[in-house]
């Protein structure tokens, strides 16, 4: 690999993170503070992969699902981390799971068993990632607005106490 295409767009991204953060309180400790998962998880990740497809020479796949659980994981943190989001990306905890198990499957001899701990992880982390999702949007558009409280009470009471209608 080129020392250009690896510094360049490192130098960039950095840059850009400075600006955003107006340059002011930045030093290395900011950097690793923000960047960890960058610097210390998504590696070990790549490591993982770069050893099953290189080193290896696809014998050992084993290696793929802790790498595939660190690189998810990896990218879940960093996108945390940068736009403080943890209340809303915790599920994707529980996607990388089934990230590292897909790998298993698709580089691995295809066991049709693993689609189940597949599927059952990934529809329960997009289940908790929708639902927390548009409750931090709810919260975020209904902040202090005691009226979307009240609706939801009388629709609640609505539901569970409907009209009933005399057939006398």
């Amino acid at each position: 690999m080129n020392r250009k295409t690896l510094l360049g767009p490192l130098f960039i991204l950095l840059g850009v993170f400075m600006f955003m953060k107006g340059g002011r309180d930045f030093d290395v400790g900011t950097i690793f503070a923000y960047f960890w998962p960058t610097l210390f998880v998504i590696p070990v990740g790549v490591f993982f992969h770069w050893l099953y497809f290189s080193m290896l020479q696809r014998r050992g796949v084993g290696v793929l699902v802790p790498g595939g659980v660190l690189l998810t994981a990896g990218i879940v943190c960093q996108i945390a981390m940068l736009f403080d989001l943890w209340d809303v990306m915790w599920p994707g905890f529980i996607f990388a799971a089934a990230v590292g198990l897909f790998e298993l499957y698709w580089f691995g001899g295809r066991n049709k068993w693993l689609w189940i701990p597949i599927n059952v992880l990934t529809v329960v982390s997009l289940l908790f990632f929708a639902i927390f999702s548009v409750g931090k949007l709810l919260g975020s558009l209904f902040h202090g607005q005691p009226i979307f409280a009240l609706a939801l009470v009388v629709i609640g009471c609505l539901i569970l106490f409907p009209r009933r209608k005399d057939t006398f």
